[in-house]
C-alpha cells in the first residue's frame, strides 16, 4: 500500500505541475511568441508539446491520481461503481449535447484535448467528469456521512445530501472553467451561442448539474450501505485536486479572458464549501477518536 501512496503522490504532484507548465505556456509566451526565442530548441519543443498534448496530460495525470486513491482507499468495487457510470454518463452526456445542445447549449470541441469520440467528444473528457466528479462527491458525502448516522432517523438524507453538494461543488468549478477555455488565447472549445453568464448560456450549468446529479446518484445506489470516513490526511487529498483545479481555471479566467466575478462565484460556492467539508469531516472525526480512546473511557 505504501508504493501506491507513493504513486498516488506522484501523480498528484505532476499533476499540480501540469498546471504551472500550462499556464506559463499559455499566458506568457502564446500571447507573446516573441519570447520563445529566448528559450533555445529544448524550450521551444516544450512549448509545442505543452500545446499540443499538455491538457490531455493535464486530465491523465489527475485521473491516475484519483484512481489510485479511490483504489487505495474505498476497493476496487468502490471504485469502479464510481469511475464507470461517471465516465459512461458523462460521455453520453457530452455526446448529446454536441450533437443537439441539450442539455448544456450549442457548443464543440476544438483541438488541444485529445482524439474525439464520434468526431465529437475528446476522450479526456469523460475522464474529468470522473475525477472531479469523485473529489467532489468524497468530499461532500465524508462530511455528510460524519454528521449524519445511518441509523439516524434522517440516515436517507445521507445519499441525497452527497449528490446535491456533491453535484452543486462540481458546478461551481464550471463557473471559472468555462471562461478559461473558451474565452483564452487558446480556446479548447467554443459555444454557439454568446451565453448571458460571461459568454456562456444559463442552461450550460443546469447541464452540469443534472449531469452530475445523475452518476452521483448511480454512485450513491452502489455505495449506500457503505459509510465514507476519510482521515484528515485523505480528504485533504481532495481538497488539493478540487482547489489546484480551480486555482488553474481561475488564472486563466482573470488574465485571459479578463473576468473575475466568474472566479469569485466559483470560490464563494465552490472553494469555500470544499474547506468547510473538510473542516466538518475532521472535527467529527476527530472529536469521534477522543470519544473512544482509552484514556477518556478510563476518565469516564
Amino acid at each position: 500500500m505504501k508504493q501506491l501512496l507513493n504513486l498516488q503522490r506522484f501523480f498528484l504532484v505532476s499533476h499540480v505541475f501540469s498546471f504551472v507548465f500550462g499556464l506559463a505556456g499559455l499566458l506568457i509566451f502564446l500571447p507573446h511568441p516573441e519570447r520563445l526565442e529566448g528559450l533555445g530548441t529544448l524550450g521551444q519543443k516544450a512549448f509545442a508539446l505543452s500545446m499540443s498534448s499538455g491538457g490531455v496530460m493535464n486530465i491523465l495525470l489527475g485521473t491516475v491520481a484519483v484512481a489510485i486513491f479511490a483504489y487505495r482507499i474505498l476497493g476496487l468495487r468502490q471504485w469502479l461503481t464510481f469511475m464507470i457510470p461517471a465516465v459512461v454518463l458523462s460521455l453520453g452526456s457530452e455526446l448529446l449535447g454536441t450533437s443537439t445542445g441539450f442539455p448544456f447549449g450549442e457548443y464543440g470541441y476544438l483541438s488541444g484535448l485529445g482524439y474525439k469520440v464520434a468526431g465529437l467528444v475528446p476522450f479526456t473528457v469523460p475522464l474529468s467528469w470522473f475525477y472531479m466528479g469523485f473529489t467532489c462527491y468524497l468530499l461532500a458525502r465524508t462530511a455528510v456521512d460524519a454528521s449524519v448516522k445511518p441509523g439516524s432517523p434522517i440516515g436517507f438524507l445521507r445519499l441525497i445530501l452527497g449528490v446535491v453538494i456533491g453535484a452543486a461543488l462540481l458546478t461551481s468549478w464550471d463557473f471559472a472553467l468555462d471562461p478559461a477555455m473558451s474565452q483564452s488565447f487558446y480556446p479548447f472549445w467554443h459555444f454557439g451561442e454568446v451565453g448571458s453568464f460571461f459568454g456562456t448560456p444559463y442552461r450550460n450549468f443546469l447541464g452540469w448539474i443534472g449531469t452530475g446529479c445523475v452518476f452521483m446518484t448511480v454512485a450513491a445506489l452502489f455505495w449506500q450501505k457503505t459509510p465514507i470516513v476519510l482521515s484528515p490526511q485523505e480528504s485533504g487529498f481532495l481538497l488539493a485536486v478540487y482547489v489546484g483545479n480551480v486555482a488553474f481555471s481561475s488564472v486563466i479566467t482573470v488574465i485571459s479572458a479578463g473576468l473575475g466575478i466568474p472566479v469569485g462565484l466559483s470560490v464563494v460556492f465552490g472553494v469555500v464549501p470544499a474547506l468547510i467539508l473538510w473542516w466538518i469531516a475532521a472535527t467529527v472525526r476527530a472529536e469521534s477518536k477522543e470519544k473512544t480512546s482509552p484514556s477518556s473511557l478510563a476518565f469516564k
